[in-house]
C-alpha cells in the first residue's frame, strides 16, 4: 500500500540524513582499510582525494531532488528537473568507479554518456512544458513575432518559419542527439570489443577519432537548437530564469567533453607520455583516469550550481497533498519519453513519406505530460487514448504512466509567473 501518513514530509528528510551517515560510516572505513593494505600509488590517492569529492557531492543533489520529491506539486515541471538533477551524482559514481578499475572505464561510461543525452532532452522537455502550460496559443503567439534568424555558423541558412515549424525543428534538433548518443555508445562498445576503438587516440585508423567527431556534431546542433528556441522565446521563458539552467546543463555536458578532446590533444602532442604514467599501465589509461579524477572534482561545484539553478522553492504550497510512494514511484516514470520519441517517429515518417499531417502544435494543452506537446492537437489513437483518462483534481502521479496534471486556458493549475518572480527574484528578460 502506498505511504499515504500525512505527515511523511516531516520524517523523510531526516530519515534519509540518516541512512547517508550510516552509509558514510561503512564505506569511509573500507575506503581507508583499501588505501592502507594496498601499495599507497599515485593512482590510489587520486581515488581515494576523489572519493571525497564524490561524498561532498553526493548528498547535495540527493537533498535537492528529496526536496522536489517533498514539494511534488507540478509533476509536467519537476520531473524533467529531477532527470536533470541525477546527472551530478551518476557522473561523479561513474567517474569514481572508472577511477578505481580503469579496465572497466568504457563499460561504465556507456551510462554517464546516455545520460547525457537524456539530460539535454529532459531540460528541452522542462521548457516547452512550461510554454504550453503557460501559453496555450505558443505557435500563434510565436507566428505574429519578428523572424529569427540564424545564428552563426549557420547565418547564411534560410531561417525557420516562425511559429509551429520554429518549434518543431528545435525539438527534433535535440531529439536526434538523444538517439544519436546512444547509438554511437554501442558501436564503440562493439569496437572496444573488436580492439580497434582505442580510446584518446587521435588516430584515422581507430574507431574513436570519427566517433568523437559524430558526436560533437550531433551534440553542437542539439545545443545550437536549445539556443535559437531560447532567443525566439527569452521574453517568454524569463519567468523561471532559463539561462542560469542552461548554462548548468551545458557546462557539464561540455565541459566533460572537450575536456576529454583536450587530454586526448595532450596525449598526441607528447605531454602526457610514457616517461610517466603515474602507476596506470598506459598512456591512454593516464588520459582516461585524469578525465575521471576531473570530473568527481568538477560535480562538486555542479552540484552546488544545480542545486540554486533548479530549486524547489517555486512548488511550495500551503496546502500540499499526496504520497511518498507515488511521488517516489513518479522519478522513475519514463512513458511520456516513449510516447514523444515514438510520436516523433511518426511525425517524421509522415513527412518522408509525403502524407497529410495533423498539427503537431495544438492550441490547448489538454494532456498533461503523458503526451509530448508535439502531439497535444493530434488526433493519433495514443493521445485519444490518454484523454479517455480523468485528470486528477489535484495534479498528483496516478501511478506508473499515468501522471495528469490540469491546465486552465491561461495557465497551469498553482503555477502563474507570480510565485517564480517572487521565489527567485523576478522574471524578465534573461
Amino acid at each position: 500500500m502506498p505511504c499515504t501518513c500525512g505527515n511523511w514530509r516531516r520524517w523523510i528528510r531526516p530519515l534519509v540524513v540518516l541512512l547517508y551517515i550510516l552509509l558514510l560510516l561503512v564505506v569511509l572505513p573500507l575506503c581507508i582499510w583499501e588505501l592502507q593494505i594496498s601499495k599507497v600509488t599515485t593512482h590510489n590517492k587520486a581515488w581515494f582525494i576523489a572519493g571525497i569529492f564524490v561524498f561532498m557531492t553526493i548528498p547535495i543533489s540527493l537533498w535537492g531532488i528529496l526536496q522536489h520529491l517533498v514539494h511534488y506539486t507540478q509533476p509536467e515541471l519537476q520531473k524533467p528537473i529531477i532527470r536533470i538533477l541525477w546527472m551530478v551524482p551518476i557522473y561523479s559514481l561513474d567517474s569514481w568507479i572508472a577511477l578505481k578499475y580503469p579496465s572497466i572505464a568504457i563499460y561504465v561510461d556507456t551510462c554517464r554518456e546516455c545520460y547525457e543525452a537524456y539530460v539535454i532532452y529532459n531540460f528541452m522537455i522542462f521548457l516547452l512544458n512550461y510554454l504550453g502550460n503557460q501559453y496555450p496559443s505558443l505557435v500563434m503567439m510565436l507566428e505574429v513575432q519578428e523572424q529569427q534568424k540564424h545564428l552563426p555558423p549557420l547565418c547564411c541558412c534560410p531561417p525557420w518559419p516562425m511559429g509551429e515549424v520554429l518549434l518543431l525543428r528545435c525539438k527534433l534538433g535535440v531529439l536526434q542527439y538523444t538517439v544519436v548518443r546512444p547509438v554511437t555508445t554501442v558501436i564503440a562498445l562493439i569496437c572496444q570489443l573488436c580492439g580497434v576503438y582505442d580510446e584518446g587516440n587521435f588516430s584515422s585508423t581507430n574507431a574513436w577519432t570519427y566517433l568523437v567527431i559524430f558526436n560533437n556534431m550531433s551534440q553542437l546542433f542539439a545545443m545550437y537548437c536549445l539556443v535559437l528556441f531560447y532567443r525566439a522565446l527569452r521574453e517568454e521563458l524569463g519567468p523561471i530564469k532559463p539561462v542560469g539552467k542552461f548554462l548548468c546543463v551545458k557546462m557539464v555536458v561540455f565541459v566533460s567533453f572537450w575536456q576529454a578532446v583536450f587530454i586526448a590533444l595532450l596525449v598526441k602532442v607528447g605531454v602526457i607520455s610514457e616517461k610517466d604514467t603515474w602507476d596506470w599501465t598506459s598512456v591512454e589509461a593516464v588520459a582516461t583516469g585524469l578525465q575521471d579524477f576531473i570530473i568527481c572534482v568538477e560535480m562538486f561545484l555542479a552540484a552546488i550550481a544545480h542545486h540554486y539553478s533548479f530549486t524547489y522553492k517555486p512548488y511550495i504550497q500551503e496546502a500540499e497533498e499526496g504520497s511518498c510512494f507515488d511521488s517516489f514511484m513518479a522519478m522513475w516514470d519514463i512513458s511520456d519519453v516513449r510516447a514523444d520519441i515514438s510520436e516523433q517517429v511518426r511525425n517524421v515518417g509522415r513527412t518522408v513519406l509525403g502524407r497529410p499531417r495533423n498539427t503537431y502544435f495544438g492550441e490547448a494543452q489538454d494532456d498533461g505530460e503523458r503526451s509530448g506537446l508535439l502531439s497535444a492537437g493530434s488526433q493519433d489513437p495514443v493521445t485519444t487514448e490518454t484523454l479517455s483518462n480523468p485528470a486528477s483534481p489535484k495534479g498528483r502521479y496516478q501511478g506508473l504512466g499515468r501522471t495528469l496534471t490540469p491546465h486552465s486556458v491561461s495557465a497551469p493549475a498553482g503555477l502563474s509567473s507570480a510565485p517564480w518572480e517572487e521565489k527567485e527574484g523576478g522574471g524578465g528578460r534573461a
